[in-house]
């Protein structure tokens, strides 16, 4: 193992004894938990990247992005012309169309929605969750619902998954409420994985095959950090649930049309988002230019995050040189939204960042966990379980909290194997 490899150790025994300091009864922890959890973040890294097989399949999936984007285009450039980044119909300086946001990325989101949910109608998308719960109910000793609604969640998105165990919501354990909390806010949905590999692809090689694992592996971090922090209760033992009824369509246009009502929410959730926390932050550039340039630089948010959140990006395998642009990007994923933090490194230049941190920030950024998300939560838990409005405000930034350090989990296991893996 080499140096820049081993230096990954540091990140996740710091996350890991990080949670434990955090944990409600520190004489519990899950010991076999955490090496399953492990034992499953590698074993799907070696699976998807190691087998030949495995790496035609990400290939395959990494032009089906490409594909889904090309077409998502298609249809947006009908609708907006130009700005969609088709021919210009004057000069451009520089060469090139312009990446817009809100024409490149967002319409995306919408196309990809649509088509989960079609795919949810024919029975597709409906045996992957399936199996995904039940790889983590044999192999992370979950109950059958919770096991369920994470594995919905990786694919449907953080409030979406608990949907299909609705009726169970009531029934969960502390723990397991806090576990789906938490998971949730370590993974992204299956629309933003599509829009975060477009935002990427320029500038990352086989950049969906990545999100795509990052989002699949983050996933058994945010069960073993939950359970360490508050602890599995006594009376959680095992059972089954059925998928709830409220995603079911009575035909596949039914399936599109509900799809595209969804997509448009998300879409508009995002834009709003963004819009609100991007002036926010510039409202805080502004006050912070009072002050005097430190270094001959200017004091912005991005940058005081930087120097904070450096160790950290160390930590988990960035090299030191490296470490206060990556350090600024973990603040921004926290302070604003992983969407403008995938946007802005995706705007790096490739002499600035080498491809290996790159590939380690990809993981790191690819979680749910930023401020804005304690909001989506606190409402979204808050109508699925009333009842249990006080517990959700009680957890809900301790599920920050996990969350964001899942995917610096992720991301620390990901900066233990070596880069050739990924080529």
């Amino acid at each position: 193992m080499r140096i820049d490899n081993a230096q990954g150790l540091i990140g996740l025994l710091g996350v890991v004894g990080l949670c434990w300091l955090l944990s409600e009864d520190k004489r519990r922890f899950p010991w076999l938990l955490a090496v399953g959890a492990l034992a499953i973040q590698i074993g799907l890294v070696l699976l998807l990247f190691g087998f030949p097989a495995a790496r035609s399949a990400l290939q395959g999936v990494s032009a089906g992005v490409d594909g889904l984007s090309g077409a998502t285009q298609a249809g947006t450039s009908f609708v907006f012309g130009y700005l969609a980044g088709t021919d210009q119909p004057f000069p451009v300086t520089p060469l090139g169309a312009p990446f817009i946001f809100a024409f490149r990325v967002l319409p995306v989101i919408l196309v990809v929605c649509a088509l989960s949910a079609l795919l949810w109608h024919l029975k597709v998308l409906k045996w992957v969750t399936r199996g995904m719960g039940l790889l983590f109910q044999k192999t992370l000793g979950l109950r059958g619902p919770p096991a369920l609604a994470i594995g919905a969640t990786i694919f449907m998105g953080q409030v979406e998954g608990p949907i299909f165990i609705r009726a169970y919501l009531d029934k969960l354990s502390r723990s397991e409420l806090f576990m789906l909390m938490s998971v949730g806010m370590s993974c992204v949905s299956g629309s933003t994985m599509v829009a975060y590999a477009t935002i990427l692809k320029n500038t990352l090689p086989n950049a969906a095959a990545h999100v795509l694992t990052a989002s699949l592996i983050s996933a058994p971090a945010g069960v073993l950090l939950a359970r360490i922090m508050v602890p599995a209760g006594a009376a959680e033992k095992g059972g089954d649930a059925p998928f709830g009824d409220d995603n079911r369509y009575d035909s596949a246009i039914d399936a599109v049309s509900h799809g595209i009502g969804d997509g448009l929410q998300v879409v508009l959730n995002v834009g709003a988002t963004l819009i609100v926390f991007v002036a926010f932050v510039s409202i805080a550039d502004r006050l912070l230019g009072l002050i005097p340039p430190i270094g001959g630089e200017p004091v912005t948010i991005e940058r005081g995050l930087g120097v904070l959140f450096a160790p950290l990006a160390y930590a988990i395998g960035v090299p030191w040189s490296e470490s206060a642009t990556a350090g600024g990007l973990l603040g921004v994923k926290l302070v604003l939204t992983e969407f403008t933090a995938f946007i802005k490194l995706g705007a790096i230049p490739a002499d600035q960042l080498s491809e290996r941190t790159r590939t380690i920030m990809t993981y790191a950024l690819c979680g749910f966990a930023n401020v804005g998300s304690v909001g989506i939560n606190v409402s979204g838990f808050s109508v699925l379980a009333p009842d249990r409005r006080a517990e959700i405000l009680a957890l809900v930034w301790r599920a920050l909290i996990v969350g964001f350090l899942a995917t610096c989990m992720t991301a620390s296991v990901v900066g233990l194997l070596p880069q050739q893996l990924f080529h």
